[in-house]
């Protein structure tokens, strides 16, 4: 019998989008992209595109679902489009607010490396608000280390922000040469 309020973590289906784009709109007006004109976010359809593609090319695409609820997604991109970055992907994932400090992140961050790894991928890139020092500190436990400092890329709330790169290794990293990986990857 599965426990009430569990969190099960899956791929995403065309079902989510809604909720996703919630959730992203919310980030961009309050959170930490705020100053995104709405009209530049992505719509349904150009979401539900995206998770297409990224299938297609086994890309990690997946939600946080608690109570039939989605309370937050992830996913990867390729880091660079070039084929010889095929196997290093940036990622983002993004909590409810209403559920932000209850574990999701954990959840899909866990959910997200080990799928990642599991595709061939060596390595995993992160861009971080420098402000927000709770998805600092959830990337530092789950071993990313911070590989770069990006001063004042970003305008928001009448000031300038920082951007922090994290960086991890998944499977054996660059400790041995990859497995080759579909063409389609890139």
């Amino acid at each position: 019998m599965e426990q009430e309020n569990a969190v099960i973590v899956r791929p995403t289906r065309d079902s989510d989008v809604d909720a996703m784009l919630a959730i992203y709109r919310h980030h961009i007006r309050r959170g930490v992209e705020e100053g995104v004109d709405d009209n530049d976010t992505p719509q349904p359809d150009d979401l539900r595109d995206r998770r297409k593609n990224l299938k297609n090319r086994r890309f990690p695409h997946i939600v946080a679902v608690r109570d039939g609820e989605v309370v937050g997604y992830a996913y990867v991109v390729l880091f660079r489009k070039r084929p010889a970055y095929r196997y290093t992907v940036k990622h983002s994932i993004y909590v409810h607010h209403q559920h932000i400090g209850h574990g999701i992140g954990s959840r899909l961050m866990r959910s997200l490396i080990d799928a990642c790894a599991a595709a061939g991928f060596r390595q995993m890139i992160g861009y971080i608000d420098g402000d927000n020092t709770a998805s600092l500190a959830i990337h530092e436990r789950f071993g990313f280390v911070r590989v770069g400092f990006l001063p004042a890329v970003a305008y928001r709330y009448g000031r300038w922000a920082d951007s922090v790169m994290v960086q991890r290794s998944l499977g054996p990293g660059a400790t041995a040469p990859p497995t080759p990986l579909p063409l389609s990857t890139y």
